[in-house]
């Protein structure tokens, strides 16, 4: 803490002074709250309700509406809400982080602002970062909103659309973030509004919100669907990827090699940059590849793909580790979480990494997708009229959550102080050391009956550690990725008398660790980490497992300079630092250098992480603008407004663009190009034959185009009367829809494409985000014209003896760009039109190929 914030105190303490008056006001309720019977204080949510019509604000009823809900916790719940959560309360209600150390109840907390705000019957959403979370909560907490009248729903993979929407029309809806993204994606991909699951996006306080906000924005939420690529690749790529050799540089420059312009000696056939996580070829490893392939060069633009899938499956071999950054179950690669070591099915990694996995684990190799929906969690949840959050430890990120999502973050006090023992880092010279460092701690305090809760960064590391600890026949729980479905019936004893349990990542575990009787007189809770996290926040979250709500603990890192921050990060200072204090082996050193520089790289880290996640929101940004368009038009589809208008502005629009593309007033009529207009857009609208008049030639290019566009909407007239008004009417809407999502789809696929050769304008002294957003607009517009051009050209040949109805929700099976199947928008009713035709939806596809595929 700084000196002016020792004198005039931080902005959180400055924030709770601000809002103390408003807590006293609750606690000062409460007796009178304690007199009501429980139909009285049912009935407060009507009053309220009716206060609010009234006139009256949320922040008008919030004391009471508050302390109300606290009155309900202690009838239903047993649980009577502390000053410390009332302040949290209304810093969630305000649309803010709160920062609540572990232990101080935050599930508690999110219930009063659920509360007041679901007054409004726009519904909350209430996001955790595990289904199981988000079930027992809205069991566990939805006791209190189901006591006050309230409807309380939970959202679960396995719903299907009615139930979906049961759960969302509720006050208060329990849902994770990742089913939360898919059902809004998914929504804007229906072809009825009847289809449709959520609401508004009205209030979410996020639990768990760094995890959520922070962790999980690197990677873009996407429903994908098969394309036709070949996965052969892959397999060969693989293959020759295991007989190459690893050089020993790492193709960093160093500053002395860059002064004296001289480029690092390559040795091998590829380099790894662990920093960077980057493989590159030397030109040895080139010619490797261009004899294998028995191709000329590799550098041809003909051969992208093939230097591309080399690089992901040396990537696959030299920087994805089983165990660490993925499990193999059931013949799947499964990735698991860094933060908080879980296994995340459905998922899967992007650009082809994946396949490169899979090929490397000789399972199944499935097929690249194609992206048919994207969005990032930082646009999504920027969609949000107000969002909250809470957590214990987001102080680390306030730029960021200030920056991307407009949050500041309070720091709550505990109710109790904390009076757990944090010791100094104990470092050694290798792994080995300090791994036996490590168990003759846990085999001291498990002698004196203390529970030990180990962290792990690695799955790798939690069973190397379980074995040294059967060696010594330390008897030990073990919680990662491979056993979650335990994990709360483990955590449940770590707090027992002599229980050692072994965690990968703690971080948004969401479960309490209780202590047992007589374990505080044994010094509560020790916490020993084996390695430091890339993030502060994960090594914070994992302290603060221990000494919750005032009880006794301590916690303790072990590092080696052998560990992947030490290696990558650490400064050759600080090896130069442990020679010169010339320690013996296995003995330990504790030196403040060596903290402070583990600091400074974990910051440069989290830097690092964050330029990342600013980069992917900056190129999302553009698409963002676009998909809000898109979206907009596909709604007011779906709500049903008359497309008529809408429909002609595009029939005359086509008219305008083909005609403009041809002729020119700058050069005289007899050289205008009648011929290719009868070429091309007689393919659209319907015209017998396009020929100029006197008048056309006399007054104008825009004379004919306005001749056209009269002509062409007087032949859509005659087409409508085969047809009843309603039902031409259902057959615009159905055709917009289907075409502006096909041409949608293609479009986010090439924009997947444009933001992977991008970087390249680097190379011309370019800044590769304003082209793409130069060229992401021309793009744009490419696609829409496109979308006007089909839909003029499916209505103007659709045919009266096809009947086209609508199909239900797209059923799309994976998630995260997992391999993914979407119906098509139509079914034939009536097989009254040749398979060989042309399809009536205008894809210029013959029937048999598109909308009648399988009939």
């Amino acid at each position: 803490m700084g000196l002016f914030e020792k004198i005039f105190g931080t902005h959180s303490d400055k924030e709770i002074k601000r809002i103390s008056s408003k807590v006293d006001e609750i606690e000062k309720l409460e007796p009178k709250m304690e007199k009501l019977t429980d139909d009285e204080l049912r009935h407060k949510t009507v009053e309220f309700k009716q206060r609010l019509a009234d006139g009256e604000t949320l922040d008008d009823i919030l004391p009471e509406a508050f302390a109300t809900v606290r009155e309900a916790s202690k009838r239903t719940l047993n649980m009577r809400h502390y000053r410390v959560q009332l302040i949290g309360g209304i810093i969630l209600h305000q649309g803010r982080i709160a920062e609540m150390k572990t232990g101080e109840g935050k599930t508690l907390v999110a219930t009063l602002p659920a509360y007041l705000n679901a007054l409004e019957g726009k519904g909350v959403h209430i996001v955790t970062v595990n289904e199981y979370l988000a079930k027992r909560d809205a069991e566990w907490m939805g006791q209190i909103h189901t006591f006050l009248g309230l409807s309380v729903g939970v959202i679960t993979n396995d719903m299907d659309t009615q139930q979906r929407q049961e759960m969302y029309s509720c006050d208060i809806t329990y849902v994770t973030n990742n089913e939360l993204g898919f059902d809004y994606l998914r929504d804007n991909m229906v072809n009825d509004k009847s289809q449709l699951v959520q609401r508004e996006l009205n209030y979410a306080i996020v639990d768990e919100v760094d995890s959520v906000l922070i962790d999980e924005a690197r990677t873009p939420l996407i429903i994908s669907g098969q394309s036709g690529k070949s996965t052969d690749l892959y397999r060969m790529c693989d293959m020759l990827a295991r007989t190459m050799e690893r050089g020993t540089s790492d193709g960093e420059i160093s500053k002395i090699d860059a002064i004296m312009n001289e480029a690092p000696e390559e040795d091998g056939d590829f380099l790894v940059n662990e920093k960077d996580k980057h493989v590159m070829l030397t030109a040895q490893g080139v010619a490797k590849v261009e004899k294998f392939f028995n191709i000329d060069n590799l550098a041809d633009p003909e051969h992208l793909a093939l230097q591309h899938n080399m690089i992901l499956a040396l990537r696959a071999h030299n920087l994805m580790f089983k165990d660490k950054d993925y499990v193999v179950k059931d013949d799947e690669v499964l990735i698991v979480d860094e933060f908080t070591g879980r296994i995340m099915p459905g998922r899967r990694y992007s650009d082809g990494l994946h396949q490169a996995i899979e090929a490397k684990e000789h399972v199944k190799v499935k097929r690249e997708s194609k992206t048919l929906a994207t969005i990032t969690f930082q646009n999504f949840f920027n969609k949000y009229t107000k969002k909250a959050g809470m957590t214990g430890t987001a102080l680390t990120e306030e730029e960021e959550f200030r920056e991307i999502y407009g949050m500041d973050v309070i720091v709550i006090p505990t109710n109790m102080p904390v009076i757990r023992i944090d010791h100094e880092d104990s470092i050694y010279k290798t792994r080995a050391e300090k791994l036996k460092a490590v168990v003759d701690d846990i085999e001291a305090s498990h002698q004196k009956g203390q529970p030990v809760l180990v962290g792990t960064i690695t799955i790798e590391a939690s069973e190397e550690l379980s074995l040294l600890l059967k060696r010594r026949g330390i008897a030990h729980n073990v919680l990662n990725a491979k056993f979650h479905e335990q994990e709360a019936e483990i955590i449940s004893h770590a707090g027992e008398i002599g229980a050692v349990t072994i965690a990968t990542n703690m971080a948004g575990r969401g479960t309490d660790i209780k202590l047992a009787e007589g374990v505080p007189e044994t010094g509560g809770l020790k916490i020993i980490g084996t390695e430091r996290h890339e993030a502060r926040r994960i090594d914070n979250q994992l302290r603060g497992r221990s000494g919750r709500q005032g009880d006794p603990g301590e916690s303790k890192f072990y590092l080696s300079l052998e560990d992947d921050l030490m290696r990558l990060f650490g400064s050759e200072r600080m090896i130069t630092v442990y020679n010169a204090l010339g320690i013996p082996e296995g003995e330990e050193i504790q030196h403040k250098t060596i903290t402070s520089t583990i600091e400074k790289a974990q910051k440069k880290i989290e830097n690092n992480n964050f330029s990342i996640r600013k980069n992917l929101l900056d190129y999302d940004q553009v698409n963002n603008e676009q998909r809000e368009i898109i979206y907009e038009e596909r709604r007011r589809v779906l709500d049903g407004e008359d497309m008529q208008e809408v429909v002609r502005n595009m029939i005359t629009d086509t008219v305008s663009s083909y005609v403009s593309s041809v002729c020119n007033d700058d050069v005289p009529a007899e050289e205008w190009n009648i011929k290719e207009l009868n070429q091309t857009l007689t393919r659209i609208v319907p015209f017998e034959k396009i020929e100029l008049t006197k008048e056309d030639e006399s007054q104008g290019v825009q004379h004919l185009i306005s001749r056209l566009q009269d002509e062409a909407l007087t032949l859509y007239d005659e087409k409508q009367k085969e047809f009843d008004i309603e039902d031409m009417r259902e057959i615009e809407r159905i055709i917009l829809l289907n075409i502006i999502d096909r041409k949608w789809m293609d479009h986010i696929d090439d924009m997947d494409q444009l933001r992977q050769g991008i970087g390249l304008q680097a190379y011309g002294q370019r800044d590769p985000l304003v082209e793409y957003r130069f060229q992401a607009f021309n793009m744009f517009e490419e696609m829409t014209h496109a979308i006007q051009e089909d839909t003029a050209n499916a209505l103007f040949h659709v045919r009266v003896e096809t009947k086209v109805e609508k199909e239900e929700t797209p059923e799309i099976t994976g998630t995260n760009k997992d391999e993914a199947t979407k119906k098509g928008p139509y079914r034939r009713k009536k097989a009254k039109i040749g398979r060989n035709d042309p399809c009536p939806c205008g894809s210029g596809k013959k029937y048999k190929h598109c909308c009648g595929r399988g009939k």
